[in-house]
């Protein structure tokens, strides 16, 4: 029997290229794409297949977001991830999210099989770099302190953000204040990037 695979990836060309290449393969079947976390979530759900091949990076919830979810819901689907960013802390996220596997884009499509035949097989695979880097930084940060990053990251202001989450603006101040003195960042704008870079939002 084939594997069967929803693949997720927000830039066309890419998700066309994964979809086209996938095919070739006499035993992988790509059974819906996804061009958002939402989409994917969807596509899991309603096709069951055997893998979900997503990206990180996506338009409302990220890859990690719906490996999260799925892990928590109990779904036996095995998530692969495929992404160019080689951070420690996207790994260690991915692999807290119940992950199978963690490879590149830029390795070649035969490793990319190799991954999801490997998965399928019920074995796990991390591109060896990202094994190495994976204890470089420990992330410092609370779930709060995270959230609020993120948020700053896509442009919300301390008013803004007191709002969203129902906490006072000194409250807000405060987490910021704290999440800066443990990134090293002069103001929060280089707080959430430092955070951003090395993914630990």
């Amino acid at each position: 029997m084939a594997i069967r695979v929803v693949l997720a990836e927000d830039q066309g060309m890419v998700l066309g290229a994964f979809a086209s290449l996938l095919d070739l393969q006499p035993d992988i079947e790509v059974v819906a794409t996804a061009a958002d976390g939402g989409q994917a979530l969807a596509a899991v759900r309603e096709h069951r297949p055997d893998i979900l091949l997503t990206d990180i990076e996506m338009p409302g919830r990220t890859g990690l977001d719906v490996a999260a979810e799925l892990h928590a819901a109990g779904d036996e689907v095995r998530v692969l991830i495929v992404t160019t960013f080689a951070r420690s802390g996207y790994l260690r996220r991915a692999l807290e999210a119940g992950v199978s596997g963690y490879v590149l884009k830029d390795a070649p499509i035969g490793e990319l099989v190799a991954a999801l035949r490997k998965v399928h097989a019920g074995e796990r695979v991390v591109a060896a770099e990202l094994a190495m880097a994976a204890w470089d930084h420990a992330d410092p940060l609370t779930n709060r302190e995270r959230e609020l990053l993120r948020h700053v990251a896509d442009g919300a202001t301390n008013a803004e953000l007191a709002e969203r989450f129902h906490l006072a603006e000194g409250t807000v101040r405060n987490y910021l204040s704290t999440a800066l003195a443990k990134l090293g960042a002069r103001n929060r704008t280089e707080a959430a990037n430092t955070a951003r870079s090395r993914g630990w939002l």
